[in-house]
């Protein structure tokens, strides 16, 4: 039985992204025979305050669907602030580094990203183990926060791009989530057969078409709207200050009165973007606190539409956002603020309309046409529901273990 050991930073009870993949990733990675061990940290993601029932100690320990679930200490901190993020991921490179001694027998170690700190701990515990690495490519960071001005040009990030250099190259494999990433680490020097592509998807058995929930929409005065939302996390990255223009000019247009704006999330930028709509007088924005991972599908299914929105910036052209593909298995219409390849698998699969990241104007518009267009929203949902098969998160995850066994044969 093939032994993976997994350091991320990031798993359930928390409910972004990377939590969601590692977590339904294992799952089925165990389901087929494998035995995978999870080094990761109490859970505490986006607001820095650890999950009740969980505590940050030394040490703990758990099973979790057949996953061993190690959690260490880190130093805990809120998602946001460059400084005190970093040593945040300092302290969890080293202490994933010092949990991973009390696993047994491993034949293969993964850190994931967006940051590279995980990466090194993986690439440290493969030296002290003599057995292969992979780095699982969520971002190309650093220039992912260069892009948000969370670092400047200088030393610092010179420093940081040749530590990530050094990471693709001693990876004995690379696992990126979009082809984009690929090509640009090809371009940059690293070998193209070392570099798998495992797409994003969703979990077809927890996110799947539901009834919109009366009693939820009536409890949040929705009662009757037609509701647009963003669901996700509220940070630098995600520019929705734009969702807010977008709002201003649909509340004062008469044919969007019902029209209703939904942000469910937490995040570095989610008190500024309350102050801010608070500010502009927009009474058809409402703002909801993160739920619960089994609750998210019911708040998913409030809405008519969804807006996936990222700052218009060249480096987010190669990002392929996971909520996308959550859309497609609930059968919700996207409007798609995110140029590049996401763009495109929205175009081919007709799943909704693609608009300018930052234009306020743009968004509020497609929102019009969607709300007064029952038969095409009605034609994107049909679309949806056929096209998500293809992004089936069981399905990537048999094609991730193929790259992982083949990568612990060749040790």
């Amino acid at each position: 039985m093939m032994h993976i050991l997994f350091l991320t930073d990031n798993f359930p009870p928390e409910v972004n992204a990377p939590a969601s993949r590692t977590f339904e990733h294992a799952r089925e990675w165990v389901r087929l025979g494998a035995k995978v061990t999870v080094i990761t940290c109490a859970p505490n993601f986006p607001a820095g305050k650890v999950f009740p029932g969980y505590r940050n100690r030394l040490y703990g320990r758990e099973e979790m669907d057949g996953i061993t679930v190690i959690r260490a200490w880190t130093y805990i901190t809120a998602n946001e602030g460059f400084y005190r993020r970093t040593l945040d991921y300092v302290s969890f490179m080293l202490s994933a580094f010092i949990a991973s001694f009390g696993v047994r027998k491993v034949d293969v170690i993964i850190g994931t990203s967006p940051q590279f700190f995980t990466a090194i701990s993986a690439f440290m515990v493969s030296l002290f183990r003599r057995r292969p690495w992979i780095f699982e490519l969520r971002d190309i960071w650093p220039a992912s926060i260069k892009a948000v001005g969370a670092v400047r040009e200088g030393p610092l990030l010179v420093t940081l791009e040749t530590i990530e250099m050094f990471l693709y190259r001693r990876a004995s494999q690379i696992v990126a989530v979009t082809h984009s990433f690929k090509d640009e680490l090809v371009s940059r020097g690293i070998k193209a057969d070392k570099i798998h592509v495992v797409t994003n998807g969703a979990n077809l058995a927890h996110f799947l078409p539901l009834p919109k929930p009366a009693a939820l929409a009536h409890k949040l005065g929705l009662d009757g709207r037609f509701m647009a939302g963003y669901v996700g996390t509220h940070g630098l990255a995600h520019g929705l200050e734009t969702v807010l223009d977008a709002a201003g000019l649909l509340q004062s247009a008469p044919e969007t009165a019902d029209v209703r704006i939904v942000l469910l999330g937490d995040g570095a930028r989610k008190a500024a973007l309350k102050a801010d709509a608070a500010k502009r007088g927009l009474a058809n924005v409402l703002f909801l606190d993160s739920v619960p991972k089994a609750q998210v599908p019911e708040y998913w299914s409030l809405l008519d539409v969804s807006i996936i929105h990222l700052r218009p910036d060249p480096l987010f052209r190669s990002v392929i956002p996971s909520k996308l593909f959550e859309c497609m298995a609930m059968g919700i219409p996207v409007l798609h603020a995110v140029e590049g390849e996401s763009a495109e698998i929205v175009k081919r699969e007709g799943v909704g309309i693609t608009v300018t990241p930052g234009d306020g104007a743009e968004l509020a518009k497609a929102i019009t046409q969607l709300a007064n267009a029952p038969a095409r929203l009605n034609a994107f949902r049909e679309r949806c529901l056929s096209a998500a098969p293809r992004y089936d998160r069981k399905t990537l995850a048999s094609a991730m273990l193929d790259a992982i066994s083949r990568t612990a044969r060749a040790r």
